[in-house]
């Protein structure tokens, strides 16, 4: 007998098929007439499909009336048609076989409902819930679409790496790779002699694939990477993890318009595709989670985005009348309550910022002719602010070893990167979407351990 999913079972083509199901007890209901109603779930789909097991079945009595919340089973039957509100089928149990149990003493999940925070406690099995698999098969999809996206735009993946001697950002908040006994740490003058680590050099956990996938496009024209990555800020908010997917394409001979338009036909195909294929998950979050995640997603799928110069953001704020907790000042990062302006009140559409002060962006980006901005960009969208930043890259190399030098930065240690500017330079672009954060505006889950399968943030990476 075939096994198949609970979404095939769902479906009406199935009526009148003899089929083995495998899942998860998610209720169990008995009836005064000698049998029992099963809901199961396999993951395939956000419903359950009913199971009919009659009285007359040999393990009724001793497995089947004993069957909780969280066992395993396998059922073989065949679906027919439900008069049942809310479902097109059902299936006939002929034969149901115990896999595990799950002990109604100790079984966690129980009740009907749990706060996110006891979930977070047990990650392992939160999957088996309503919302945490509506976000994984949400996530799955996402994760789908950027792959469909660049491979028909003609990019190549790459993979670049997770340990790094590059500090891509110059944020300094990295977690440092080594072989060294903490415990007997080799000095050479008062310092740890790093020529005996690994590496022979410091190494961190990347922050981004920028600079290596810049390699790549500058050979290949058009790339994208795709991976964690790594940032070890000490903050315990609702939107930041240790531990993130992200997803960066690199493209030569692109220019900061190119970039805009790339980004944004990037954020309308991934948006497209979840409400075509995820159709019951999302009717989920906007019944439970946020009321009016359809429509913003649709109005954002839809929408031409506004693009408007950083200086000229700024006016707007300072002349918006608005009490904002983070007072506005050109020099400074906007913050989320003045991007959500933006987005929700003023243009009521995604916007996408560019042309940033020098002073607080990278050495890659791009100067612009008046010296004091560059060509930077950040896309902005309505309930989470920036969900997209990049930039045109800086090609010129006099310009590019100027700029680490004003950061700080000692260009003899790039080197490599240094010298995609000295054989064949071309103008290049290139951004970067976080993951989690593209998983966050799509189900409205306010917070970004929500999102993700196993939070990596302070004090946490139990499982």
């Amino acid at each position: 007998m075939e096994n198949i999913s609970v979404a095939a079972a769902r479906r009406p083509d199935a009526v009148g098929s003899n089929v083995g199901l495998r899942g998860w007890v998610r209720t169990r209901r008995d009836s005064k007439g000698g049998f029992s109603f099963l809901e199961i779930n396999d993951g395939s789909c956000f419903a359950n499909i009913q199971v009919i097991a009659d009285g007359s079945l040999p393990n009724y009595e001793d497995v089947i009336r004993h069957l909780s919340p969280g066992c395993s089973i396998a059922v073989q039957g065949e679906i027919k048609a439900s008069p049942g509100k809310g479902q097109s089928t059902e299936m006939h149990a002929q034969e149901i076989m115990l896999y595990g149990q799950a002990d109604t003493e100790t079984y966690p999940l129980q009740k009907k409902r749990h706060s996110f925070e006891f979930l977070r406690t047990i990650a392992h099995l939160r999957p088996r819930t309503n919302t945490f698999g509506a976000v994984a098969r949400v996530r799955n999809r996402i994760s789908r679409s950027i792959h469909d996206f660049f491979q028909e735009e003609g990019f190549l993946h790459i993979h670049t790496p997770i340990i790094s001697a590059s500090d891509c950002e110059g944020a300094g908040e990295l977690f440092r790779v080594t072989s060294l006994d903490l415990a007997n740490v080799p000095k050479q003058d008062g310092k740890v002699d790093f020529a005996r680590d690994f590496f022979e050099v410091p190494s961190f956990l990347t922050v981004s694939g920028q600079l290596q996938a810049e390699a790549f496009a500058c050979s290949l024209g058009k790339v994208y990477t795709f991976g964690p990555t790594f940032r070890a800020e000490n903050s315990n908010t609702s939107r930041h993890l240790a531990e993130f997917w992200m997803i960066e394409p690199e493209m030569a001979f692109f220019e900061l318009p190119d970039n805009m338009d790339l980004a944004e036909r990037f954020l309308k195909r991934i948006i497209q595709d979840v409400l075509a294929d995820c159709e019951e998950d999302m009717q989920f979050f906007q019944q439970r989670i946020e009321k009016t995640i359809l429509e913003t997603l649709r109005k954002v799928s839809e929408s031409q985005f506004v693009r408007l110069p950083y200086t000229e953001a700024v006016q707007v704020l300072e002349k918006s009348g608005e009490s904002f907790e983070y007072p506005v000042q050109w020099g400074h990062d906007l913050q989320a309550e003045h991007e959500r302006f933006l987005t929700e009140q003023h243009f009521q559409s995604p916007v996408i910022l560019y042309d940033y002060p020098r002073g607080i962006k990278p050495f890659y980006m791009r100067v612009n002719d008046d010296e004091k901005t560059v060509r930077a960009m950040d896309v902005l969208v309505p309930k989470v602010g920036e969900i997209i930043g990049g930039s045109q890259r800086e090609e010129r190399l006099d310009v590019v070893e100027s700029r680490m030098r004003e950061q700080g930065l000692d260009p003899d240690a790039y080197g490599w990167y240094l010298d995609l500017r000295r054989y064949g330079t071309v103008p290049h672009s290139g951004f970067g979407l976080g993951l989690e954060r593209m998983v966050q505006f799509v189900t409205g889950m306010a917070n970004i351990r929500d999102v993700i399968p196993f939070p990596r943030t302070p004090g946490n990476a139990e499982f």
